[in-house]
Formats: C-alpha cells, structure tokens, sequence
C-alpha cells in the first residue's frame, strides 16, 4: 500500500428499507423500555409510574394524561393516588374549569424525574457518544418519520 496514496471512503450500502427501519425501531424502543423499567424500579416505581412523572413537564389534567399513557382514566387516578401519596406530584384544580383536576410535579417529582432520566442516559450509552450533530440529525429525523400527534 502506498503511504501517500489518498483514502477514500467506502461507498454506502444500499439504502435499508422501511421493514429494516421499523425492525431497528422496534429494538431501540425496547432498549429504551427496559432501561427506563430498571431505572424506575431503583427509584420504587414501576414503569407506567415513571412514565406518568416523565410526561409531567408541565402541569396536565388527568384526562390528557390518561391519553398519553394509552390507558382508562380510572386507572391514572389510581396511579396519581399513589405517586401523590409519595409526595411526589400533586392535584389541583384547573384555574379555567374546577371541575378538572390538573397533576404537577412536587419539588421532589421534579428531582426523580431528573434523576430518572440522567441514570437512563447512563444506561444506554450509545446515545450519549453521538456528536451533537448526530443527535440533531436524528432527532430531526425522528420527528419528520414520526409527527407529534400522528398515531397516536
């Protein structure tokens, strides 16, 4: 090989279709999942718990929380009963309508779900060692692919 001869990279593979996609999809989802079950369990709550206080960025009534978890409403007032009684999210009623109840994080909700999310991010490492641009290209790409509010 000759040390002065120029390197060129090697020419792309063939572009992997939409069933390769969904199939790498369906993998990083689940390494996801099973991260965010082990990291919610050290902290005492089991998955559907951590996910409720992940969704809790802003104060949400309960209704809407029971769409984004994908589950009936009673079962989210079982679920907020709980976490409420462990201090971590609270009730109020919304400001607009005091008929509905509107769920935000208490100070301490707050720190679980940093805490949360920061030992996620040290679970699944190949996130954090894309360069900034990486992420920003998939994440760009995620939501071109996947809308916020389509199939949902």
């Amino acid at each position: 090989m000759n040390p002065t001869a120029p390197t060129t990279a090697p020419a792309p593979g063939p572009s992997p279709g939409p069933e390769l996609l969904m199939e790498q999809l369906a993998h990083a989802a689940a390494c996801y999942y099973r991260s965010f079950a082990v990291v919610a369990g050290s902290q005492g709550l089991t998955l559907i718990q951590g996910k409720l206080l992940s969704l809790l960025s802003r104060p949400m009534p309960m209704r809407a929380l029971a769409e984004l978890l994908g589950c009936d409403a009673s079962n989210v007032t079982g679920l907020v009963d709980r976490l409420e009684a462990r201090g971590l999210l609270r009730r109020e009623p919304d400001p607009a309508d005091r008929r509905v109840k509107t769920v935000l994080l208490t100070p301490e909700g707050e720190a679980a779900v940093r805490r949360i999310r920061a030992e996620i991010i040290t679970g699944l490492p190949g996130l954090a060692q894309l360069a900034a641009a990486e992420r920003r290209s998939l994440s760009e790409l995620l939501d071109r692919a996947f809308p916020h509010g389509a199939g949902a």
